[in-house]
């Protein structure tokens, strides 16, 4: 029933025009859905959504590649006898440094003792002949050739000694380097060949470090970069060190460049043969803009931010260079003093009004 009706119904008269401008404006409010009256109702633009943001800061940035390798001795080499011999003296202790020149292992040197003293004799006995012929022939008694034998035999001689020396010293075996010594393959009293492992000697200070980069760095690395290791020995911890060597050959089946490093190394921690992650600093850009890395949005192989200006948002295509530390390079896309949001993107899109919360970081 509708409302004119209802008058009508109590008993009322004909309405007056005044009263029925009335009843309609009454019945066309009560048939309008809430929804709409109160858009109507409503005056303004959407309230602002709560976003974090931040400002892109300028921040040095380093352009690295990462790489696995292996540590090295500085130098290192096994120590072997050059000639036959029963071992008669050790003289150094496993695993302890040993100095340049420092007497490593001792051999039997009767033999080669007696061969000197033989030849000390025979030296003396041609110095004498040659001697005795040198003044004859002054004397026009000795021939020429008598001379010349006397004097062949005297070099021969003084060969000899020099031979008899070289072998005798051969018996004893020196360190040709300053270094640690390993673990000796000897003990006393072992008849030994030539040539047969003795111990291992390794300079380990400084110590070296040889990795691999992709052949497409080749135009980027250098001598005197700089380079980070880590090791599984030292979890947490970083070794710094500098390129000092760059193989000129290219390795045909990796398709990589080998590159050697040195490491100070002063208290001894790493050792030859430890597996290494290698970071190597091709180069810095002093000045890079950065911004933290949650503000990037990738959306179909894209990167994106939303920056904040006049408190509204707008989605901007963004070209990313390195990362380091949380942050990113931004290297092409946005100025450097742009606020771009941190958190919130779930609730806003291009153009949408925003508000900053939180400490901002500087927005």
């Amino acid at each position: 029933m509708t409302m004119i009706a209802a008058f009508r119904s109590a008993g009322a008269g004909p309405l007056r025009p005044g009263i029925r401008l009335a009843a309609a404006a009454l019945l066309l409010l009560a048939a309008t859905p809430p929804a709409l009256a109160q858009d109507a109702g409503a005056s303004g633009d959407a309230p602002a959504v709560p976003v974090e943001a931040a400002r892109v800061e300028l921040r040095p940035i380093l352009e690295r590649v990462t790489a696995i390798g292996s540590l090295r001795s500085n130098e290192s080499v096994v120590i072997r006898p050059e000639i036959a011999g029963r071992v008669v003296g050790i003289d150094f202790e496993e695993g302890q440094p040993v100095a340049r020149g420092a007497l490593l292992l001792r051999l039997d040197d009767s033999l080669f003792r007696a061969e000197l003293g033989e030849a000390e004799a025979q030296l003396r006995l041609a110095e004498s002949n040659f001697q005795r012929i040198e003044e004859l022939h002054v004397r026009n008694v000795a021939t020429a050739r008598s001379r010349d034998e006397a004097r062949s035999g005297l070099d021969i001689g003084t060969a000899s000694l020099e031979l008899a020396r070289a072998r005798l010293a051969r018996t004893r075996i020196s360190a040709p380097f300053d270094g640690i010594a390993g673990l000796r393959q000897v003990s006393i009293g072992d008849y030994i060949s030539a040539g047969q492992d003795v111990v291992n000697l390794e300079d380990i200070d400084p110590i070296k470090v040889d990795f691999r980069v992709a052949e497409k760095f080749l135009s980027a690395v250098r001598t005197g970069q700089t380079i980070q290791v880590r090791v599984d020995a030292y979890p947490g911890r970083s070794f710094d060190g500098e390129v000092y060597a760059i193989d000129p050959r290219i390795d045909a089946e990796g398709r990589s460049i080998v590159i050697r490093a040195r490491l100070a190394n002063d208290d001894l921690l790493l050792r030859p043969g430890l597996f290494a992650r290698v970071v190597l600093v091709l180069k810095t850009r002093p000045q890079a803009v950065t911004v933290p890395e949650q503000a990037i949005q990738p959306r179909g192989g894209e990167q994106y931010v939303f920056t904040i200006i006049d408190g509204k948002v707008k989605q901007t295509r963004v070209t990313i260079g390195n990362r380091s530390e949380g942050r990113v390079e931004i290297v092409d896309g946005l100025a450097d003093d742009a606020v771009v949001v941190t958190a919130g993107h779930l609730k806003i899109q291009d153009g949408a009004a925003v508000r900053i919360v939180g400490d901002g970081k500087g927005a």
